[in-house]
């Protein structure tokens, strides 16, 4: 297909992007509208803007060539693990969470903890981004070049820099406005691929016959969401759904969609409106990957996108290529505030406390972005990416979060929580073990990323032993300093 109608599609989308970030702009007075949109968001802009972060290349790209290589059961870590996650959030966290008025979830551990809990977890959390955004990156750069041969490199560059303008300029609001816009695109094209590949399995019988043909034709074993070779492969399924469904809940961006909502109301129902919808939705590239193989699809720049050019008229192919820009481009913007929020807000303005906040904000997101594009080019692949980004807060910042909502234990259990963990789970990195204890211990069949937050929970637990709550601090004093969270 000529690719001049393609591009002119793709630079007008870009464009209107740009133009509801200048819009976005005019709302912002000070750095609560820039953070947290004023806390003003609605259930509508609030489910949409949960769902459209994190709704991105990793469901849709990665997530679809690794069904399709393993079988069902490589949807644990997307779309299930981040579903699910979203999930708990709404009924455990979002109440909790929104009554303490925060601009970051490193506020949270301030105010929990003290300043020294604050700076480590902000140190954790930034870096723990950046290979989340790197695979975004990676992802829509891909699509440049497969359609106009832009060399990955150079659309790398590109894709940063179109990502990181209207995020500049609007921070949150403009966030939330391009998220509602590209949702609506995201949910059009994958209803545009559904159909299309069903009625190409269905041979000209329709969708429903090419439904029955995926159901039917697929192996069962590739079918099966749960491993049933072996106990090694069990815990690892479960050690990388546990990575999706807890790693993702210590996360300021999804902290910033629960502070940004109008009431706590909003916050739990956007969370739980949005994880019924991942999952839903999410298995429309899960069937994809099911399907390329009865449809022998496949190609070096993903199962998607060969999926599109093989069903998809050139017409509809302009409508996927917007929807999958339109996913990527709604994830890079958020998972870009995310990080620089907790940069500029709880470590830059230590370093420059007369600062101007806004002028640190923009900043931050300037950083954030330029290191995130140093990950895009180190080689590792998208899955790889996505899964040492989830590990990380799950290791280092889950157990602390949940604990210190419960109001149990204070600062010598959080560091101690969150410095074993990521200490553990940072030498089994660095070292490339899967298993715990790697070729010393030989326990391939035990995910270390289980161990690791499993020592982060009993390392807190034995700081509590050793220390009152708090300190001396009294349980009511406790109860007023965290927002009367007990309570909840």
């Amino acid at each position: 297909m000529s690719t001049t109608p393609l591009a002119i599609a793709l630079v007008s989308f870009v464009v209107l992007m740009l133009g509801i970030g200048w819009r976005a702009s005019g709302r912002i007075k000070t750095i609560e509208d820039y953070l947290v949109a004023g806390r003003r968001l609605s259930l509508p802009l609030a489910a949409a803007t949960l769902f459209a972060t994190w709704f991105g290349a990793g469901t849709l790209l990665t997530a679809t060539d690794e069904v399709r290589a393993e079988g069902l059961r490589a949807a644990a870590l997307e779309p299930i693990g981040p579903g699910l996650c979203l999930l708990i959030v709404g009924a455990f966290f979002a109440r909790r969470l929104w009554r303490m008025r925060l601009l970051t979830l490193p506020d949270f551990f301030r105010r929990r903890f003290g300043g020294r809990a604050e700076l480590l977890a902000s140190a954790i959390m930034v870096p723990g981004y950046f290979g989340w955004i790197a695979a975004q990156f990676v992802a829509l750069a891909g699509i440049l070049e497969l359609f106009w041969q832009i060399p990955l490199g150079h659309g790398i560059w590109v894709v940063a820099a179109v990502g990181t303008s209207y995020t500049l300029l609007g921070g949150m609001w403009s966030v939330t406005l391009t998220d509602a816009v590209q949702l609506a695109l995201l949910l059009i094209g994958l209803a545009v691929l559904a159909v299309a590949v069903l009625a190409e399995l269905g041979a000209g019988a329709g969708i429903g016959a090419g439904l029955s043909r995926l159901l039917t034709e697929v192996p069962a074993e590739r079918l099966a969401l749960w491993p049933t070779d072996g106990a090694a492969e069990a815990s690892a399924w479960l050690a990388v759904l546990a990575i999706g469904a807890l790693g993702n809940i210590p996360g300021q961006d999804l902290a910033q969609r629960i502070f940004a909502s109008r009431s706590e109301r909003t916050a739990v129902a956007a969370c739980c409106i949005s994880g019924v919808l991942y999952i839903a939705i999410g298995l429309v590239p899960v069937a994809s990957g099911l399907a390329a193989d009865l449809l022998g699809v496949g190609g070096p720049n993903g199962t998607l996108t060969a999926l599109a050019a093989a069903v998809l008229n050139p017409a509809l192919t302009i409508v996927f290529v917007l929807a999958l820009a339109s996913a990527v481009l709604s994830t890079i913007d958020s998972a870009i505030l995310a990080p620089s929020s907790v940069l500029s807000t709880n470590l830059m303005t230590r370093i420059w406390p007369s600062a101007d906040p806004l002028v640190l904000g923009r900043i931050a997101i300037v950083i954030v972005a330029g290191a995130s594009v140093a990950f895009a080019y180190g080689g590792s692949s998208a899955y790889e990416l996505l899964e040492t980004a989830y590990a990380i807060g799950m290791v280092a910042l889950f157990v602390p979060l949940a604990r210190g909502l419960t109001l149990g234990g204070g600062e010598r259990a959080a560091l101690a929580s969150m410095a074993t963990g990521t200490a553990l789970w940072g030498l089994h990195l660095v070292l490339g073990w899967e298993g715990f204890g790697g070729p010393w211990l030989g326990l391939d069949e035990v995910p270390q990323e289980l161990v690791a937050t499993a020592a982060a929970w009993a390392a807190y637990e034995a700081a509590v032993r050793k220390r009152p709550r708090l300190g001396t601090a009294p349980v009511r004093a406790q109860r007023h300093a965290t927002g009367n969270l007990a309570d909840s």
